[in-house]
């Protein structure tokens, strides 16, 4: 028996899966703890109800989840508009290093992927499923790349990234802290501890305050990127190389928002825009987990546990070496090595979990708490696009 949803019955679905997530998160304390998604956990259960329906021959189902793209393209165009060069530029040495550091670790994990996915002797594609797609990128990047690499006859390309994606957010979440302590305490870390000065960079509040009344205006914000990013689309393709969908858009995000900023001639809606994201973000998630295929992971499971154990080990050497040794060695650096773990192989409220279980065990990082946000979310996900993008096309 075929079971087929329409769009809007596959947006029902989706949000219903929403729903109970946040109440499975709300009641069990290990799900909140690690800060899975929501969408990812009522996603799972039903994407396991599915499997169970296959795999016994009850029925299948089958999702138009032509909306998936729509919601996925307003995310990353929100993104898109937090790169703020004006930030960088006045963020100082430590946020440019930092910044490099993240890039390195991107390239890291992707050569990491494809050579172990050669020693397998299986495709590079499949060993990109398990890189910096879903390790920096999360559950929103792998949802988005999934169906890139399933264009070029990755099969269950989408199930294998989430699948990674939902490794790393547990593993980032149990490592941080570990790494974290043994660093602060084998070196004796507490004797840098210094007095910071607050006022470090960060965003003025006013750019992010809510008013009711312009939300109509950061959509229209948001529609008008999008407009203007399938323009630019269209002549990143003539080059003959494949791009995801959002690339243009969040291109043109980044434009408009910097154009704001240093023209002040109009203004950018960044709290509405963020929720606005935030929304789209949960639909684009709910309606890819219903619609995965878990039967699709059998044939890869030891390739995908392999795969990911050496992202495992990748994520602690350059912590532990190259973070916390490039970054100051001292305190600081080692909250900021344990931060990285966080939304290196999961998300930035990973990040900040792991640096909040730190500072409350030894002392305040105002340094940690200011880099860790600011590259997490304004700038990791962007760069890792391209970085992305460049692997899907030279490899």
């Amino acid at each position: 028996m075929i079971i087929s949803l329409d769009m809007y019955q596959t947006l029902f679905a989706a949000v219903c899966v929403l729903m109970l997530g946040r109440f499975l998160k709300a009641r069990i304390g290990f799900l909140e703890k690690f800060c899975i998604p929501a969408p990812v956990i009522g996603g799972v259960l039903f994407a396991v109800f599915t499997c169970l329906c296959y795999v016994t021959g009850i029925a299948e189902f089958e999702f138009d989840d032509i909306l998936k793209e729509v919601c996925m393209v307003f995310f990353f165009t929100s993104v898109g508009f937090q790169a703020n060069l004006k930030v960088l530029k006045s963020g100082g040495k430590s946020l440019i290093l930092f910044l490099g550091l993240v890039v390195a670790l991107i390239l890291c994990q992707n050569f990491l992927a494809v050579g172990l996915a050669n020693l397998l002797g299986i495709s590079p594609m499949i060993g990109l499923c398990t890189g910096s797609i879903p390790m920096v990128g999360g559950h929103g990047t792998a949802g988005a790349f999934g169906p890139v690499l399933e264009d070029f006859g990755v099969a269950g390309a989408t199930t294998l990234c989430t699948a990674a994606a939902t490794y790393g957010l547990i593993a980032g979440s149990v490592m941080g802290g570990p790494t974290g302590r043994l660093l602060i305490e084998r070196r004796k870390l507490l004797d840098t501890v210094v007095p910071e000065d607050d006022s470090l960079l960060v965003e003025e509040e006013i750019k992010h305050e809510r008013h009711t009344s312009m939300y109509p205006a950061a959509v229209f914000q948001l529609i008008i990127a999008i407009g203007i990013g399938t323009f630019i689309s269209k002549a990143l393709a003539m080059t003959g190389l494949t791009f995801p969908i959002y690339i243009g858009a969040m291109i043109a995000a980044a434009c408009m928002r910097n154009i704001g900023e240093f023209t002040h001639k109009f203004t950018t809606h960044m709290g509405e825009i963020n929720d606005i994201g935030g929304i789209s973000l949960s639909l684009f998630l709910g309606i890819a987990m219903i619609t995965l295929k878990l039967w699709q992971l059998a044939a890869l499971a030891l390739p995908l546990i392999i795969l990911l154990a050496g992202q495992t080990l990748l994520i602690f050497l350059f912590t532990y070496f190259v973070i916390f040794n490039i970054m100051g060695r001292d305190y600081d650096a080692a909250v900021i090595a344990a931060g990285v773990c966080g939304f290196g192989m999961g998300a930035t409220p990973n990040a900040m979990a792991n640096m909040q279980a730190l500072c409350e065990k030894y002392a305040p990082s105002v340094k940690a708490y200011l880099l860790i946000p600011l590259v997490g979310s304004l700038f990791a996900d962007f760069l890792n696009s391209l970085v992305i993008t460049f692997f899907i096309n030279f490899i």
